[in-house]
């Protein structure tokens, strides 16, 4: 079962397609470009259609999703994390 999407291999998140992934749950991810897969382990409980971290992130990096730069992030986030607007900002502001 597919859990998550990511375009790229060079992505730092993916996003959520399915409804209930729970806190330590082990998800399977799809790379479209490179039509491979990927596992990561929850860390929180992630809603549908939000992101989950790929890696480790620091704050101030880039996050990159579909391929394109998106924001930066504003704390630190584990792989498998929740990204979301209390860690994630654009850089527009």
């Amino acid at each position: 079962m597919i859990h998550f999407v990511v375009h790229s291999p060079n992505d730092s998140t993916g996003v959520v397609v399915v409804e209930g992934v729970q806190a330590g749950q082990e998800l399977t991810g799809w790379v479209m470009d490179s039509d491979a897969l990927v596992t990561v382990r929850a860390v929180h409980d992630i809603p549908i259609g939000h992101k989950l971290a790929l890696a480790d992130i620091q704050p101030g990096d880039t996050i990159i999703k579909y391929g394109h730069d998106i924001g930066r992030a504003v704390a630190p986030i584990g792989r498998g994390e929740h990204l979301h607007v209390h860690n994630v900002k654009t850089k527009r502001w």
